[in-house]
């Protein structure tokens, strides 16, 4: 049976790689990828010469039957998305979905900004809840009621261009400490911790740039 490997790759430092990832997309036919260029960057600094293909939340039907027919004859193939864990707020579970009927399904572990974030944050971890980014508009405050309502510690992802936002509105629910992951493993990496307005102004003396990763304590 055709293999699909589910292959963690690094969120930033790209030296933050098993070599079992390394070995994985060296062996296989062809590596599934949401952005090529950053795919071929990590294999250009390992001198990995296996071939890429684009396979994103847009690709469509075409591009499932293609992938399929590559199991159908036997090819390997491994997906990796732009950074960390693969399946986890990118399209990665919709492939699993639509070939573990044709591919025995191999997790290859390794780096994901929910772990980094939860291994240093100091809350009690042993529970929490995972809720991805929050939505751009339809939703939105119904996400955050439902994410203060928790009775755990909530992880959840956002971009440079809605973080002061996602953080002023979550403010509004709770007085909660706080800590905030930007650029995690990067050059550029800071951690911000405080309560929400602490975190807010410290944010904004710096550069809003790169992913940030937060996680909430809920219990004020």
């Amino acid at each position: 049976m055709a293999k699909l490997f589910i292959v963690a790759t690094p969120i930033g430092n790209l030296k933050d790689i098993s070599i079992r990832a390394l070995h994985t997309l060296e062996e296989v036919d062809l590596i599934l990828c949401e952005d090529t260029r950053k795919t071929r960057k990590l294999l250009d600094y390992y001198n990995l010469k296996t071939p890429v293909e684009s396979y994103h939340q847009h690709s469509n039907l075409k591009k499932i039957d293609y992938i399929k027919d590559l199991f159908k004859t036997g090819k390997n193939l491994a997906l990796v998305s732009d950074s960390g864990t693969p399946g986890i707020s990118d399209p990665g579970n919709k492939l699993i979905e639509q070939v573990k009927d044709l591919a025995q399904i191999i997790p290859i572990p390794g780096p994901a900004a929910i772990t980094a974030i939860a291994s240093i944050s100091g809350f009690p971890m042993d529970k929490f809840v995972f809720l991805g980014f929050p939505p751009h508009k339809k939703g939105r405050q119904k996400f955050f009621k439902e994410l203060a309502e928790q009775k755990y510690p909530v992880i959840i992802y956002e971009s440079p261009y809605r973080i002061l936002k996602t953080l002023k509105e979550l403010n509004n629910f709770g007085d909660f400490d706080i800590v905030v992951g930007r650029e995690l493993t990067k050059m550029f990496e800071t951690i911000y911790r405080g309560k929400i307005e602490d975190v807010i102004k410290k944010i904004e003396q710096g550069k809003i740039k790169g992913e940030f990763v937060i996680v909430i304590n809920l219990k004020v």
